[in-house]
């Protein structure tokens, strides 16, 4: 018998919200996270917004030397694994340590750091770089620090892949499980790259929104007057378990994972397909591995940006996958609301896919207010709404031209 995957625990650090209730909360009430940046001085600067995580103490995660030999990066992934991990039970049950893994990845790691130690190199030299600057920035430290923390012997490593990182994370090990690797895989991604150097290289790309003066209407997907998308910070974990080890154990099942679709765009290395063909091509491995009728499915939580050429030729995607029933569907971006966590952003997005299934709402795409042509399908305006929902999608597409989708259903044992 094919092995099943369902998800039992989730953790949350985000824009709006640093456990799972105050963020699903806020998300079906269409709150924004976005506001002027206040982690460095932005005068003058073209770009002077983001989506920040408020109020967050590391030492509520972790003991306060640890927290000083990490970077942001990190402390965003343990406290995020740390909630997921309580939420599933897993550390009260007689799990196998050799048996769970820890698959968390970044997009970028840990620039922080970068940009704080060289500057030291440069203004003080080399004697002076930190000891730990290496383990401090490596993204695959996450999970490694994790494993440290619980004693977890699986697979682990991290994985960089853009913007489709922390989908491509699940998505493998969603396949560790299913090829017998590990009963439990501890999975998502981090990030923590509101910095100078990191927005100055988006903002220098014209990748980023300028409308500095509205900041929580500048992440507005899909909509004819979206101008580029807001940079956020955060992380978000899931604990992926083998159905049956779930369930002999009494666990909380919030869905279950049913597919994963991977391709490339092999096109630009920052643009998308013009076809939204590797979209297509994610999008139908992902359905197809699930072996759900397209026509069961009603949500897609999508990409949705809010760049010019993301929202057109996602929605050309969907479109070339769905056909008629396309139509039928409702879309959203939670990015209207976070930002874009690029490295964390399709883990969070999935565990919003989660909580539509369990709770059968969908979240809106706020600041949607001047249809484009372009993109002429139902992106759940502004407010959230009440569906019947049996299966859903979460689509991200990277920089490179990488493309990740995951597909998950309500849970029937």
């Amino acid at each position: 018998m094919k092995k099943r995957v369902v998800v039992t625990g989730t953790g949350v650090i985000s824009p709006i919200g640093n456990d799972v209730s105050t963020f699903w909360s806020n998300l079906i009430n269409g709150v924004s996270g976005v506001g002027k940046i206040t982690l460095y001085d932005v005068s003058g600067l073209p770009v002077q917004i983001a989506a920040e995580v408020k109020d967050f103490d590391a030492c509520q995660w972790i003991s306060p030397k640890n927290a000083k030999r990490m970077d942001k990066v990190t402390q965003f992934g343990i406290a995020a694994s740390e909630q997921a991990l309580q939420d599933s039970g897993l550390l009260d049950s007689n799990v196998n340590p050799e048996r769970v893994g820890v698959i968390v990845g970044s997009g970028i790691g840990g620039i922080q750091t970068l940009e704080h130690n060289h500057n030291i190199l440069i203004k003080k030299g080399s004697r002076f770089v930190s000891p730990l600057f290496v383990p401090m920035m490596i993204p695959d430290i996450v999970p490694g620090q994790i494993a440290i923390n619980h004693g977890f012997m699986g697979p682990n490593y991290s994985v960089t892949s853009a913007c489709a990182t922390s989908s491509h994370t699940i998505g493998i090990a969603m396949q560790h499980i299913l090829m017998g690797d590990a009963d439990v895989v501890v999975t998502g991604g981090t990030e923590a790259s509101i910095t100078p150097l990191a927005v100055a290289g988006f903002t220098n790309m014209k990748a980023l929104s300028k409308r500095n003066d509205e900041p929580q209407r500048a992440s507005r997907p899909f909509d004819l007057q979206r101008d580029g998308f807001v940079i956020g910070e955060g992380a978000g974990i899931v604990i992926l378990e083998e159905m049956e080890h779930a369930v002999k154990r009494g666990a909380k099942i919030y869905a279950e994972l049913t597919g994963y679709g991977f391709s490339a765009d092999a096109h630009h290395i920052t643009a998308p397909h013009p076809e939204g063909k590797g979209a297509t091509l994610a999008i139908e491995a992902a359905i197809r591995m699930s072996g759900i009728p397209k026509e069961d499915y009603s949500y897609i939580n999508a990409h949705g940006t809010s760049t010019q050429l993301n929202d057109k030729y996602e929605t050309l995607a969907v479109k070339s996958v769905f056909g008629q029933h396309a139509y039928d569907l409702n879309i959203s971006s939670i990015k209207s609301m976070t930002g874009h966590l690029l490295g964390a952003a399709g883990a969070i997005e999935f565990i919003a896919l989660c909580f539509s299934l369990q709770h059968q709402i969908i979240p809106p795409t706020i600041n949607y207010e001047e249809p484009d042509p372009d993109c002429d399908l139902c992106y759940t305006p502004n407010k959230a709404i009440e569906i019947n929902i049996k299966a859903g999608l979460s689509s991200n597409f990277g920089f490179g031209g990488h493309n990740a989708v995951l597909a998950a259903k309500i849970f029937e044992s």
